[in-house]
């Protein structure tokens, strides 16, 4: 079992590797975000296709994205988008219409408040209409290469079953997180989880026998694994 004195930059360092080895021999492909970030590191195209993903797979986000960001490649002609049009741009998404409305209204508020830019800025990004610390952490990272600690629901149980932190909420993983995380480790932090949970550490029945984490793992929470 994991022993909280050992969660120091050489056990990290051990278990990112192990990890990242696993998916490689996997071929797990990136998450959409990722993937959008890696084609251009654009605040905007982050910021647009990570609203889009929420509630909705993959797959269907990357499609999405690339067929709202095709039609609308920055902030000023979203602003004057017809909010219907961008529901049908990113359907099926899911709750493609509020999110419609949503993005038309961020655009808006960057355009007019913002220069029609996304400031570097946690407060001020999550000021903007339906944005979490989730969105504002991931648009940090991956728009502007700063440091910020990402948790979404995979990177929060992860962190709960390995035995990393005892929290109830992503909020209090990722204040948790910072705490014992060095900080080198925070942008890749979430791709590397987010893709772990999807094909190993699944959120019903992980594949525990897979995981070359498997006899240090502390498994809080798991009931049935495979």
């Amino acid at each position: 079992m994991v022993n909280k004195k050992q969660l120091d930059e050489t056990y990290f360092d051990k278990v990112f590797a192990l990890f990242s080895e696993k998916l490689r021999s996997m071929g797990a492909p990136l998450p959409s975000v990722s993937i959008m970030a890696e084609k251009n590191n654009d605040p905007y195209r982050v910021l647009v296709s990570t609203i889009i993903s929420l509630r909705t797979k993959d797959s269907v986000t990357l499609a999405a994205s690339e067929r709202l960001l095709s039609r609308y490649p920055d902030i000023d002609s979203l602003a004057d988008a017809d909010p219907e049009e961008i529901a049908e741009l990113i359907k099926p998404a899911g709750f493609y219409r509020r999110k419609g409305e949503q993005l038309k209204k961020i655009a808006g508020i960057l355009r007019d408040e913002h220069h029609s830019s996304i400031p570097a800025d946690m407060d001020t990004i999550m000021s903007l209409p339906g944005v979490g610390i989730k969105t504002a952490s991931l648009v940090l990272n991956l728009g502007f290469g700063i440091d910020a600690i990402c948790v979404d629901c995979h990177v929060h149980e992860i962190a709960n079953r390995t035995g990393w932190v005892k929290t109830k909420t992503p909020e209090e993983t990722e204040k948790a997180l910072r705490e014992i995380l060095p900080q080198r480790f925070w942008i890749p932090l979430n791709e590397l989880l987010v893709r772990y949970g999807q094909y190993v550490c699944t959120p019903v029945s992980p594949h525990c026998s897979e995981c070359p984490l498997k006899d240090e793992c502390r498994k809080e929470g798991v009931i049935r694994s495979r």
